[in-house]
Formats: C-alpha cells, sequence, structure tokens
C-alpha cells in the first residue's frame, strides 16, 4: 500500500511532465524565442542593436511570455542559455580589454584604465537582465499549487552576475593588477600627480571609477592589491619624515595623517559604495585599527635600525625612545630589537680598538635607554649581557668605573649625572612570592632572568663583576695616587678627596672604605708631622710620611740619590726621631719631584723633574763628563727604561753650558727640547731627543697586585701537584684557602688554571689537573 509520500512524489513528477509538454506547444516555442531574444546579448559597437534597445519590445507581450515559461517551469532553463549566449559573445568584451590594456602598457596612462573599468561596466549594464519583468496577473493556465510569483528574479540576475565576472576574470591579463594599483596610488597620492581631465575638460570623478570597479567585482578579488596601496604609502610617509627626527615625537602626527588620508581614501572605496549616507564609524574604527597597526610597525622597523645612534644622543633623542616603547606594545619586534642592538654592538663596540670608557658611556647610555623602553629590563638582560661580559674581560674595566666614581678630571665625561641620586650599592635579591606587588616574570624573559627593582646605574656596573671587594681596592689605589701626586700639601685637593670618600661611603658603606679614612689620615699626619720637624730646623724636603700597612703596594726601587739630595735626606730623617723615636724612615726617592735651579753659563733655570733627573743633574754638578760605566750602577734599574742613551762607542756624556752649544740630547723624561727649555743637555754631540717615556705609576694596581699573588700560588698549586699527582679543581681550591691573601672563586681558579694549561705548565685530563711533565 502506497504511503503519502510516495503519493506526492508521483504527483509532483506527473505535474513536470504536463508542463513539460506545455512547453513543446506553439504557445510555449514563441514565448521562450520572444524572451530569449530579449535577453540576448549584443554588441556594443553594432549601430544596428544599438538603435533596438531592449525598452523597444512590447512589455505585455514580454509579460504574458514569462507567465507562460513560469507556469512551465522554463525559467531555470532559461537563464541557462542566456548564460550560454553570453559565453559565446564574450569575446567582444575580451577584445576591448586586450585593446586597452595594450594601449595602457605601452602609455602608462592611468586615464586610460579608467575608461577601460567605464567601458567594462557598460558592457555589463548592456547585457545585464532586468531583476523582476514579470507583474502578479493571473495566468492563461490553471496556476500550480504554491508556486512563486512570475519574475526572472533576483537569483536570476546574481547568476548572470557570476557567469560575467567569471569570464572577466579570466579575461583579464597579468598586468591589470599593476594597473589597478596604478590607479589607486594615483587616488591616495594626488598631490604626486598631476590632476586628470576628461574629453570634455572636467576633471575625472574618481569616485565613479570606484564604484564601476566595485560593480564589476574587482573590489574583493583586488583587495589585497588595493590594500598594499595603503601599506606602502605609510611606509614611504614613514620612511619620509621620521629617520633622523629623534627630537620629537612622531606617533602621534603618522596616526592623525593616516586617519585623514589613508582611512578616510579606503572608505571611499570600499564603504561609500554600500553606506553612502549611513553612520561609517564603526566600520572606520576597524579600517582603522588595521592601518594603526602598520604605522606602529614602519615605525618600530625605522628607529630599530637607527637603535644605535639614539641611543649614543641621549637624552636627546627620549622623545624617540618613548615612540619606540609604545610600538612595542602594538607589534612583536622586541626580538628584532634585542638582535639588531647586539650585532651592532658586536661590530661598532666590542673590539679592541675601542677605548674602555666609550663601552663604558655606551653600556651606561644603553642601560638609561632600555629601561625607558621595557621597565622590567628583558631587553636590557639580553642586550647587555654580551657587554658585560666584554668589560669583564677588560684589565682596565674597574679602574674606569672607580675613576667616575671619584670624580677624575683626566678621564672625561662622567658616567654619572650629576642630578642621580647617591644611594647604597643595591645587591641583588631573591624574589619575595609574598610580596602584595609582585609582579610574574615576562613572557619573553629568558630562564635565567630575575625580576628586580630597577638599580642606579653604578650599582649597574659593580654587578658586572660577582663581588664589590675589586672596586674596593681598586678604590684605594686610584685614591692612593691621587694623593701622592697633590703638590705642596695642597689642602683644597685633599679635602676634595675627603668628600669623594664621603659620598662612597654611602655607596659602598663605612666599613669598606676604613683604609682610604686611613690614607686620609695619614696625609693630614703628614703635614702635621713636616710642620712640627720644619719647627726644629727648616729644610728643603717635604716628605709625604704614610704608613705602609695600610697603603696598596708602592713601587719599589734601590735608587740611592747622590750628593746633596741624600745629605737632605739624611739630614731630615734625624729630625724626624727626634720627635717620632719609635719610627724610622723609609724613603722611597724615585718618587715625587724635585724642584731644582740650574745655574749655566749664559742662563739660569728652575725647573721641576722627576728625581731620577735630578739625580743626573746632581752628577754633572760633581763632575763635567761621565762615562757610561760610571753612570750604569745608577741607571740599570730606572735610567735604561726613561731612554739613556749613549753617544758614541766611548760612552762619555758632557755638559752643555749654553743655549746655542751643540749638545742637545736630552736625558731622562719631560719631553724633547734643548737646554734652554728647562732640562739639562748633556751628550757628547749632536741627537735627536728621544721621545720622553710615559710616567708609570707609583702606586701598583690591582692587576698587577693579583698577577704577583697569583705568582705566589702558582707555587703553592705546583707543590700540591708535586706532592699529591692529579688533582680536581675543587680540591685544588679548598687547599689554596689556606694559603695567605687567596680570595679568588672557582671560576678564578679555573681561568687561572686554563692559562696555565696554554703556557704548557699542567694539562687536564677527565677534570684532573696534573703538572705537564
Amino acid at each position: 500500500m502506497a504511503t503519502s509520500a510516495l503519493r506526492t512524489q508521483v504527483s509532483t513528477k506527473f505535474n513536470e511532465s504536463i508542463h513539460k509538454l506545455l512547453a513543446g506547444t506553439n504557445t510555449g516555442g514563441r514565448a521562450w524565442t520572444y524572451t530569449l531574444d530579449y535577453l540576448r546579448p549584443y554588441d556594443l559597437k553594432d549601430r544596428a542593436a544599438l538603435l533596438r534597445p531592449k525598452a523597444g519590445f512590447d512589455q505585455a507581450k514580454l509579460r504574458e511570455a514569462l507567465v507562460t515559461l513560469h507556469h512551465s517551469r522554463q525559467l531555470g532553463p532559461l537563464g541557462e542559455a542566456f548564460l550560454e549566449d553570453v559565453r559565446k559573445a564574450f569575446p567582444l568584451i575580451e577584445r576591448e580589454i586586450n585593446h586597452y590594456m595594450a594601449t595602457y602598457e605601452q602609455t602608462q596612462d592611468p586615464d586610460v584604465f579608467r575608461q577601460l573599468l567605464s567601458r567594462l561596466r557598460d558592457w555589463y549594464n548592456a547585457w545585464k537582465p532586468p531583476n523582476a519583468c514579470a507583474p502578479s496577473t493571473s495566468p492563461p493556465h490553471q496556476p500550480i499549487p504554491n508556486a512563486p510569483e512570475p519574475s526572472l528574479g533576483l537569483v536570476f540576475v546574481l547568476d548572470y552576475t557570476q557567469a560575467f565576472q567569471t569570464r572577466l576574470f579570466a579575461s583579464l591579463p597579468p598586468s591589470f593588477a599593476a594597473g589597478l594599483k596604478h590607479l589607486a596610488n594615483l587616488c591616495l597620492s594626488p598631490e604626486s600627480h598631476p590632476p586628470r581631465v576628461g574629453r570634455n575638460g572636467e576633471p575625472i570623478d574618481m569616485g565613479k571609477t570606484w564604484t564601476d570597479v566595485d560593480v564589476l567585482g574587482l573590489l574583493d578579488r583586488y583587495e589585497s592589491v588595493i590594500s598594499s596601496v595603503a601599506f606602502e604609502s605609510i611606509e614611504k610617509r614613514v620612511a619620509e619624515t621620521c629617520p633622523g627626527k629623534w627630537d620629537q615625537p612622531m606617533l602621534a602626527s603618522l596616526r592623525l595623517w593616516m586617519s585623514q588620508t589613508v582611512v578616510q581614501w579606503m572608505l571611499e572605496v570600499f564603504v561609500r559604495p554600500y553606506h553612502p549616507k549611513g553612520d561609517v564609524q564603526p566600520i572606520l574604527s576597524n579600517i582603522g585599527t588595521r592601518f594603526d597597526y602598520h604605522v606602529n610597525k614602519a615605525l618600530c622597523d625605522v628607529r630599530i635600525s637607527e637603535i644605535w645612534d639614539i641611543i649614543i644622543d641621549y637624552p636627546d633623542t627620549l622623545a624617540a625612545l618613548e615612540d619606540l616603547r609604545e610600538c612595542l606594545t602594538r607589534v612583536d619586534e622586541r626580538g628584532a630589537l634585542v638582535k639588531a642592538l647586539r650585532k651592532q654592538n658586536a661590530t661598532r663596540l666590542l673590539h679592541p680598538g675601542a677605548d674602555t670608557k666609550v663601552i663604558l658611556g655606551q653600556y651606561v647610555s644603553t642601560i638609561k635607554c632600555l629601561r625607558i623602553i621595557d621597565p622590567p629590563g628583558v631587553l636590557l638582560y639580553k642586550v647587555a649581557d654580551p657587554i658585560r661580559q666584554y668589560l669583564r674581560e677588560r684589565p682596565d674595566t674597574i679602574r674606569c668605573i672607580v675613576a667616575s666614581l671619584v670624580g677624575d678630571d683626566e678621564s672625561g665625561d662622567s658616567l654619572i649625572e650629576d642630578n642621580e641620586p647617591i644611594q647604597p650599592i643595591q645587591q641583588p635579591e631573591a624574589e619575595d612570592y609574598s610580596d602584595q606587588n609582585w609582579d610574574p616574570e615576562p613572557i619573553d624573559a629568558g630562564p635565567e632572568f630575575k625580576t628586580n627593582k630597577p638599580s642606579d646605574v653604578i650599582s649597574t656596573l659593580v654587578s658586572i663583576y660577582d663581588s664589590k671587594d675589586l672596586f674596593v681596592k681598586e678604590l684605594q689605589v686610584l685614591l692612593a695616587q691621587r694623593l701622592l701626586a697633590i703638590k705642596n700639601n695642597d689642602m683644597e685637593r685633599i679635602d676634595k678627596e675627603r668628600r669623594n670618600i664621603e659620598i662612597l661611603k654611602i655607596r659602598f658603606g663605612e666599613a669598606a672604605l676604613q683604609v682610604c679614612e686611613v690614607m686620609l689620615r695619614d696625609m693630614d699626619d703628614s703635614k702635621r708631622t713636616d710642620g712640627r720637624v720644619q719647627d726644629q730646623k727648616k729644610s728643603v724636603v717635604h716628605p709625604t710620611i704614610i704608613s705602609h700597612h695600610f697603603w696598596p703596594s708602592l713601587e719599589s726601587s734601590d735608587l740611592i740619590m747622590p750628593g746633596q739630595f741624600q745629605g737632605l735626606q739624611d739630614s731630615y730623617a734625624k729630625e724626624f726621631s727626634k720627635f717620632k723615636p719609635d719610627k724610622k724612615l723609609k724613603w722611597l726617592p724615585h718618587l715625587g719631584l724635585v724642584t731644582i735651579g740650574l745655574e749655566l753659563e749664559d742662563r739660569t733655570l728652575n725647573v721641576d723633574v722627576p728625581p731620577l733627573e735630578a739625580a743626573f743633574i746632581e752628577l754633572f754638578s760633581q763632575r763635567d763628563v761621565w762615562t757610561l760605566d760610571d753612570l750604569i750602577p745608577l741607571c740599570r734599574r730606572r735610567g735604561q727604561e726613561r731612554g739613556c742613551e749613549s753617544a758614541d762607542d766611548v760612552g762619555e756624556y758632557g755638559r752643555t753650558e749654553r743655549a746655542d752649544g751643540e749638545f742637545v740630547c736630552v736625558v731622562g723624561e719631560g719631553g724633547g727640547g734643548r737646554g734652554d727649555e728647562g732640562h739639562s743637555s748633556l751628550s757628547t754631540h749632536a741627537l735627536p731627543a728621544p721621545t720622553a717615556a710615559p710616567n708609570l705609576p707609583p702606586v701598583q694596581t690591582v692587576q698587577q697586585q693579583q698577577a704577583a699573588q697569583m705568582h705566589v700560588h702558582w707555587k703553592f698549586v705546583e707543590g700540591m701537584l708535586t706532592n699529591l699527582g692529579s688533582l680536581p679543581l675543587d680540591r685544588i681550591h679548598t687547599m689554596l684557602k689556606f694559603a695567605p691573601g687567596y680570595d679568588m672563586t672557582v671560576d678564578q681558579l679555573g681561568s687561572f688554571m686554563e692559562a696555565a694549561r696554554r703556557e704548557g705548565l699542567v694539562v687536564n685530563q677527565g677534570g684532573q689537573w696534573k703538572l705537564n711533565r
């Protein structure tokens, strides 16, 4: 027994068959032919076709034909036949496309391209079927139940539009995209192109052109091409206005230009055709967000390429740094910034040709700039790590930092700003997770990064090394050198050093600078003691008396001052022993300065010379000619280092009494010149003046002290390996702790052992160190 569904299906098939039979009648055939003739595409260049517009058809007859086709369900096949006619007629459009594109490729005239777009729309409109051609009239035949109203309908038009655009897209040559981009550039940047006028002399309405593009479906297909024009215009604007302008913010002005120019143009192209009078603010915000990202991206790329020079010119580049900080919150370019800055540092900074003070200055500027860009310090940690490692390997890094701490006038610009607050050296602290203001580490922080409170520049520089003891020792050395360089007990300079020490107490603590306090106290005691001795017996000798155990190691010398100098020293020591009988002076005659007067035949000179030069001058006051064999015992340790030269094979030196004499060889340091320039001229015949030797510091540096101490430690290591055989590094370190003065870490000892291995003194096998036999 048949079900209701089956009966319904059979009834539907029967009705369809009836109506197909009706289509074969003469009435149906005439309706089909008349309607298809009405819809058939025609050639716009055919004048006969143009004289037969669609409006000339009999509308009543057309309506009757549509009703007949509708009730016979032939509108669908009619549409297929119409689309087939469109396919057959489309070569007419292809010929025009090829003609216009060939002309454009030869002339690169955007007006030709605009004419092509207008012509394509004319073809589209000429072939486009009407949306609704049939009225709601009663058909001559019995209507089918639930049948739609007789009409071509919107679907008929959509099918035509899709077919037309498909054929059109397949017919466009590859150069069409370049032409559309050219036209978009013309519209977006009219100031860079002359105004376009039509054949009638009136300005061309570019709004109509973009309407043509939209109607033809080219907006969707070439959206990326049109959008690329906007992106490229942003990049061009940034490249033209932003490079090198670091003293003023640029991001706000770029955003204003973008909203007034690029976004408004995109609205005219993509939005106005659909919302000519509506509210486009929501759409505007979406488009603006997309282009704002590209503005930030373009400006960020420019600033990253300039980051090295921006850091050099800080603080004049503060506005550029603030722009870069805001850009990095919108675009993910933090990795590119780190990569670019590390590459620039490796190429232009971290090499032997760069002075340590320059490296430190750039490092300090990097610290300040990256703290502005990234307050948590992740970028600074990634960028600064190679700089810190390189500075740690330089022997004069500590000295340069300490020179800035004490305000060394000869070191150039200070690393510390005058308005920077003085605060104690901050040591790294463990994270306190119970802190209510605790924040997690940034997402791009590495596994070794630790979130710390921002510290001052000096604390950051001191943290290059594991301990601040190295800085305290270097402070002692530098203070000793500066104090020993003071002439005539200059109390103003001594007070200046005392103020420096008081400031450093705040940074390093009072306990760390007790030795510096003793050195300053020695300077006061030395002046007071010298005053007491001078009261007992006037003397031209004014020594600086220091406590040997509280001062850094001084350079030793066995120089014995000749003649009157030795007598003056002995006389002063005798008076000193009367004042302090429990103490004894140990002279360091190679240090200090001697003021002497030279009475020659034609002039009298008053000069300040080092003790060694004074000793040579004193010798020639006793005898006119000296042989080299007589001078060697005096100058063996110091004179040969200072440039004492023999002028002939005999090795005799004479004294020049007159400025126009023939002897011009200057002995000792102090600069090239003749005898009338303040130096004794001693030689046997004319020679060019030797280059002055550099002033060697009287106080041993920390590196010199460490080298001497490590020489002692090597003796201990050598004894261990001789007696005990192979030892691991930890065992050597543990045993060296009993050696006097040993304060190295395991890493420092490992570096020392590696240096000994390179010298061929030891070998390392499986982590065991042994002597190289």
